[in-house]
């Protein structure tokens, strides 16, 4: 069998990390099947990598910055194929580009629009085991791109797909997907199964576990996902068009600290208001997740909307500009917001389950500001403050303390 198997960031945070991560492949390719490896960078480095690039200038091009940070990767990948070697293996390091991942022209940001995998498929069929570098492509320009936060699990699945391996297996630092953050609410419990449907949600309202667009893409393309613990030898969470093995109408809760909250009051109530906001938003690649618009008077409205705190500088800026062409009346802006979703199969087709979240979230003392839903999700606007209170409360009272560990077929 072909396995692609990824190891984040945490899995690869020192040497000791890397030759554990090394034996662990190892003991893959001594049960007979052939593996490519996608690493991260290692720990913080990223993060270090950033700063830097912010103590040499105010102005950073995204094309540099794309290839400052996808030296990170190209680091991970050389010292996991020395690891590899010391252990007997054949192995070799890749980058994006030698992996033949070609992706649009947005750096930071980019998406993959094919996966030319020849090189990899030349070196398994030398017997020799390829390590490559995650988060990074390359455009039609020949230029690096880098493919956002969490990318690695974009590269791992796409790469799966495109040699069509028989599992992807995606490591972290946690034993799967969990009903909730275990950090947050130590009662979380792990899940052995979900669909791409609920995964996707869970993944684009706050969980950590795997990238947005790796989920969608796995999607797209059929790619099972096993998500899996590199430090312990648990079952870990599959992921495929099967829902999760529960009766529940809940399955798992969510949280999102990273958000902002934009406000304009007092716009006209009239047609093209929205369009105009938002299509201003869009050019500049500027993504909104929920929207409220209150209830015209004296035909004036007030429109919210949320948007990652990564994007809520330039947000505000737009949208005063907005403000300003659309002679409203005043701007606020807030950042001390959260967001908790409860994400499951179903959920909103069982009466109910909408006034159950809101009468916890009451108990428990939290403010709802904004509410959104979709047929497998319930979100809420609150308080930074209260994320932690509000995430437990919901885990709490739709009992998915007791959900977790089912069996898989």
């Amino acid at each position: 069998m072909l396995f692609v198997q990824k190891f984040g960031g945490s899995s690869v945070a020192t040497p000791d990390h890397i030759r554990r991560v090394a034996q662990k492949v190892k003991a893959t390719l001594d049960e007979g099947h052939q593996v490519v490896v996608v690493v991260s960078a290692m720990g913080d480095t990223t993060d270090e990598l950033v700063a830097k690039a912010e103590a040499v200038s105010d102005t950073r091009s995204g094309r540099e910055m794309d290839v400052l940070l996808s030296t990170g990767e190209i680091q991970s990948t050389a010292l996991m194929a020395m690891a590899l070697e010391a252990l007997g293996v054949p192995a070799r390091s890749f980058t994006g580009r030698d992996a033949g991942i070609l992706t649009d022209f947005d750096h930071g940001r980019a998406r993959i629009l094919a996966v030319h995998p020849q090189k990899l498929q030349e070196a398994l069929a030398a017997g020799v085991t390829p390590v490559v570098a995650g988060f990074q492509g390359v455009n039609a320009r020949d230029d690096v791109t880098t493919l956002g936060r969490g990318g690695s699990d974009l590269t791992a699945i796409a790469l799966a797909s495109a040699l069509k391996a028989d599992r992807c297996e995606i490591y972290s630092d946690v034993a799967g997907v969990f009903t909730a953050d275990p950090r947050v609410v130590p009662a979380a419990v792990p899940l052995a199964q979900l669909s791409y449907d609920e995964m996707l949600e869970l993944a684009s309202q706050g969980a950590q576990v795997l990238q947005t667009q790796a989920v969608d893409y796995a999607r797209g393309n059929g790619v099972v996902i096993h998500a899996r613990s590199t430090f312990q030898d648990a079952p870990g969470t599959i992921i495929d068009h099967r829902g999760a093995a529960t009766n529940q109408a809940v399955t798992a809760v969510a949280l999102n600290k990273r958000i902002a909250k934009i406000g304009l009051k007092g716009v006209p109530d009239a047609p093209g208001v929205a369009a105009h906001l938002f299509e201003k938003l869009a050019r500049h690649g500027i993504n909104i997740d929920l929207v409220i618009q209150s209830l015209s008077h004296e035909q004036l409205n007030d429109i919210a909307f949320t948007v990652a705190l990564d994007d809520a500088e330039a947000a505000e800026r737009l949208s005063r500009e907005a403000l300003e062409e659309l002679k409203g009346q005043g701007l606020v802006v807030d950042r001390n917001v959260a967001k908790v979703s409860a994400v499951g199969s179903g959920l909103l087709g069982r009466p109910g389950v909408a006034a159950r979240l809101f009468r916890a979230l009451a108990d428990a003392g939290v403010n709802i500001q904004m509410i959104g839903t979709s047929e497998i999700k319930i979100s809420c606007i609150i308080a930074r403050e209260q994320a932690e209170v509000a995430l437990s409360a919901i885990h709490e009272a739709f009992g998915l303390h007791e959900s977790g560990r089912l069996e898989t077929d």
